[in-house]
């Protein structure tokens, strides 16, 4: 069966091998070992002997995955579903609110934006501090931060809300006005 693995508007054509411990992507054969650990959302990754740990989970229409400080949302399809939504031309779709959620419990470190400014895709909008790593959250998309619901210093719960990003052609609400 084949998958698409959508990443920063990067697709990656994902074909699973009758072998388990072998998978191809973008015709290029990769041996794995993939496990999830007990702790839940964590999962422990070997691709051709090379040793990863991370945080995955499952959100409404992605995954979020967080690899060594760095968070990816990635959206998987098969192909059937992926050539549906090419017909109606929903791929990629990036209007409406991005809502940064925190992918695990820490302490904010820094809160880089505040509200009204203009961001782009993969601008660093929080630092957040979980299990002594540094974890910089970085924007999916371009747009205007209409909400910051943490500070610096602040204990934050997985799946708390800490930014919102809107449409950058949205009209401004009046108390982005008076900034």
């Amino acid at each position: 069966m084949k998958y698409i693995a959508t990443i920063n508007e990067t697709e990656y054509i994902i074909e699973l091998d009758q072998d388990p411990n072998t998978i191809v992507v973008n015709d290029e054969t990769y041996k794995i070992d993939f496990h999830q650990l007990p702790e839940g959302s964590l999962v422990s990754l070997l691709i051709n002997n090379r040793s990863l740990e991370g945080v995955v989970e499952e959100q409404d229409t992605a995954w979020d995955v967080l690899i060594q400080g760095e968070l990816y949302t990635v959206h998987v399809q098969d192909e059937r579903a992926h050539r549906l939504a090419q017909a109606r031309g929903v791929l990629g779709a990036s209007t409406g609110e991005a809502h940064i959620k925190s992918p695990m419990p820490g302490i904010i470190v820094a809160v880089p934006v505040q509200v009204g400014d203009m961001v782009e895709k993969g601008d660093k909008v929080i630092i957040l501090e979980s299990m002594k790593m540094e974890n910089e959250l970085r924007s999916p998309r371009d747009g205007i931060v209409t909400q910051v619901s943490v500070a610096q210093g602040d204990g934050v719960e997985k799946d708390q809300l800490l930014v919102v990003i809107s449409d950058p052609d949205i009209d401004k609400s009046p108390e982005l006005d008076n900034e």
